[in-house]
């Protein structure tokens, strides 16, 4: 994922929540690529991620 642009939170993130935040996102990466890797349509990867954030955004606000 080569061409992600990193964006920066406005204030200085702490050591821990930036190392939190790459995991996450070395994570995410490494589980986009085992699904294409094993036939996934990028429909149906594309369509779990938004089910998640969709989620997890519905838990924030409520």
């Amino acid at each position: 994922m080569s061409n992600v642009t990193r964006l920066h939170h406005a204030l200085p993130m702490s050591p821990d929540i930036s190392a939190a935040v790459n995991g996450l996102d070395k994570a995410i990466a490494d589980a986009v690529d085992a699904a294409k890797a094993a036939g996934l349509p990028q429909g149906l990867i594309v369509g779990l991620l938004h089910g998640h954030a969709h989620a997890q955004t519905h838990i924030m606000v409520s």
